[in-house]
């Protein structure tokens, strides 16, 4: 306990969130692995296969927040540094309202397009369901955006350095959709579509009731208001959140499509091989995120003070933990093929070169996130920009180069995300050294 206590404040708040963070993270590991065999079994590769290409194609409208999301958290993160709550209130308050307007203009424009989409042809589904997905998709579409609204309570938290308790929100959402899901198994058919509600729903009402509690107590000061809403602090917010923006759209292009890519060019049955494999693997990723998920905010404030020696002794831990990382990962490789059958089955087959691809891809990234989110908390994100839309602009024809015409199937697509990041990953470190030791000039420096 005493280590635990021992050292700068913002480091033992650090430590004691990392902690709590990977308690809360384990339970959400379980419930994920308890899902993903149900909806699998209950389902079947095809049927759960579309749900997941579906899931990825929707998931790429959290980027249509042009970065507001990010913006908010540093900005203020940066308030709350300089004790100027009211700018914090305000930043607060604008972001909700952009949110809104943003995300209902969306909805709106989907309900208008959706009819004339042929879901059935874009998810590869088998005659028969073309008029199920139509109004699943809506529903789907509905409940993501209004959950994504509410989720700014998280961004919220995590820059007020409070990131286990944002943590909580996914795994409590997770749980009681499972426990909706197995009531519909034993008391219901199971079909795609009831699934699907239950498991969208799940995480708004549970972040509607945060938000109302929270704004109610610890961030009452902080509570949005149609009085506070001022749009010349927007412009700030998306100036910096336009660059997060474009840096997200090439993440989509980067990871949210690889279902997409697999689907198309291997087809659905590999998207569930694929997402096994990353579920699997994703579990070192996910345990560093936290880790790092957690300095960003720290860092900001760090930053803002000029504290760089504290900067520099966190970013070496974060290294010696990535060499750990390193060797987690080959053990989970030695052991894939007996965890897949003990997990989901003797049915399933997943290759070896798609575990191992996975592992690779894993190890790159982790790497490059050590160095990316102190760049990310420091707003010095243009050089980040310029990389991504590179780099972006060659992950798909890449990842289906690799996929089809070279035979590797979804190990490819991995192949080319795991190549897509390494410029990243080699540019990065150099723009931190540059900060954290004041000789950022020029576009290492904006």
């Amino acid at each position: 306990m005493s280590l635990l206590n021992k050292g700068h404040k913002r480091s033992v708040r650090a430590r004691k969130n990392i902690i709590a963070s990977f308690a809360i993270k384990g339970v959400s590991i379980v419930i994920g692995f308890i899902f993903v065999p149900l909806l699998y079994n209950h389902l079947g590769a095809m049927e759960y296969g579309i749900w997941i290409t579906l899931t990825s194609i929707i998931a790429w409208v959290i980027y249509f927040d042009i970065g507001l999301g990010n913006g908010l958290r540093n900005r203020f993160a940066e308030s709350l540094a300089k004790n100027e709550h009211q700018k914090a209130k305000i930043y607060v308050s604008t972001t909700y309202a952009g949110f809104g307007l943003i995300f209902g203009g969306v909805f709106l424009l989907f309900l208008i397009v959706s009819p004339f989409l042929d879901w059935e042809v874009i998810l590869k589904a088998p005659p028969g369901l073309a008029h199920q997905l139509s109004y699943l998709t809506i529903f789907v579409f509905g409940f993501f955006l209004l959950r994504f609204i509410l989720q700014l309570i998280n961004v919220i938290l995590m820059a007020d350095q409070r990131n286990a308790l944002s943590n909580i929100f996914d795994p409590a959402s997770n749980l009681l959709a499972l426990i909706l899901t197995v009531i519909i198994i034993v008391f219901a058919t199971p079909t795609l579509f009831n699934l699907a509600i239950v498991i969208s729903i799940a995480p708004v009402i549970l972040l509607g009731i945060a938000s109302i509690y929270l704004f109610r107590n610890d961030y009452k000061q902080y509570r949005p208001d149609f009085k506070t809403i001022n749009f010349k602090y927007f412009k700030d917010l998306a100036n910096l959140g336009l660059r997060f923006f474009i840096i997200q759209i090439t993440v989509v292009i980067i990871m949210s499509t690889n279902s997409i890519i697999i689907t198309q060019v291997v087809g659905p049955e590999a998207v569930s091989e694929y997402q096994i494999a990353n579920k699997y693997f994703g579990m070192a990723m996910m345990l560093f995120v936290i880790i790092s998920n957690i300095y960003w905010s720290a860092y900001t404030e760090a930053y803002v003070k000029k504290e760089f020696a504290w900067i520099k002794k966190v970013n070496r831990n974060l290294i010696r933990i990535w060499g750990a990382v390193l060797v987690g990962l080959v053990i989970l490789l030695i052991f894939a093929d007996s965890f897949y059958r003990l997990w989901i089955g003797k049915d399933v087959n997943i290759p070896f070169e798609l575990s191992l691809m996975m592992a690779i891809f894993n190890g790159v990234y982790i790497w490059y996130i050590i160095f990316i989110y102190f760049i990310n908390a420091t707003g010095k994100i243009m050089l980040q920009l310029y990389i991504s839309v590179i780099v972006a602009t060659i992950n798909i024809p890449l990842s289906i180069f690799l996929a089809g015409p070279m035979g590797l199937g979804a190990a490819g697509v991995v192949l080319g995300s795991a190549l897509t990041y390494l410029p990243g990953a080699i540019i990065a470190p150099i723009q931190y050294y540059k900060i954290v030791n004041q000789k950022d000039e020029g576009i290492w420096a904006k």
